[in-house]
C-alpha cells in the first residue's frame, strides 16, 4: 500500500524532485533580506532590507531564473547549504524539514492557500524596505526575521487565523 502522506513528510531534501523543491519554499521572502556578518566574531544580524529583485508585495523574486546573474551573491540553496547555513530563518521550510520538523499550519502546502504565509505574519510583506531606498544597511538591523511570530508555530492555527482548507 503506497504511503498517503505528502511528499514533504516522506522524502528527504535530497530525494525531492525540482518541482517539489520549489514547492517547499513558502514564499516568505525572509531569505532575501540582507544580512550582516561581523568580521570579528562572525555574529549574524538580519536587516529589513530586501534584495532588489524581491517583489515586496508578492514576496517572490522578479527574475528568479536569472537571479544569480543579476545578483551574483544570491545563494543557490541545496540540501547541503540548508544544513550548513546559519542565516536561514527558523520558519524556513527547508530548514524545518532538514531537521525533521513538520511544516507549520500557515505553509501554503499545508493550508492550500499562498496567502496564509502573509496572514500569519511570516512574510516580509509590509515590513521589508526596498534596497534602492534603504541607504546604509546598518540602519535597518531587525530582530523579527530571526523569530517565530506569536501563534505561527505549530500544526494548528490560532482561532483567529483559520484554515482555508481542511
Amino acid at each position: 500500500m503506497p504511503d498517503a502522506r505528502p511528499f514533504w513528510e516522506t522524502k528527504t531534501l535530497e530525494e525531492l524532485t525540482p518541482a517539489e523543491w520549489e514547492a517547499l519554499c513558502d514564499g516568505c521572502g525572509r531569505c532575501c533580506l540582507h544580512k550582516l556578518r561581523d568580521p570579528d566574531d562572525g555574529a549574524l544580524a538580519y536587516t529589513a532590507v530586501a534584495c532588489r529583485l524581491l517583489d515586496l508585495e508578492r514576496c517572490r523574486c522578479t527574475d528568479y531564473p536569472r537571479r544569480h546573474v543579476r545578483v551574483p551573491d544570491c545563494v543557490r540553496l541545496t540540501p547541503a547549504e540548508v544544513r550548513a547555513a546559519d542565516w536561514l530563518p527558523p520558519t524556513c521550510a527547508y530548514r524545518l524539514r532538514a531537521a525533521g520538523e513538520p511544516l507549520a499550519w500557515w505553509h501554503p502546502l499545508v493550508s492550500g492557500d499562498p496567502e496564509s504565509v502573509h496572514r500569519a505574519g511570516i512574510s516580509v510583506r509590509g515590513r521589508a524596505v526596498a534596497e534602492r531606498e534603504a541607504g546604509a544597511l546598518e540602519r535597518h538591523v531587525a530582530s523579527w526575521p530571526r523569530r517565530w511570530p506569536k501563534g505561527a508555530k505549530g500544526a494548528t492555527p490560532p482561532a483567529d487565523q483559520g484554515r482555508t482548507r481542511p
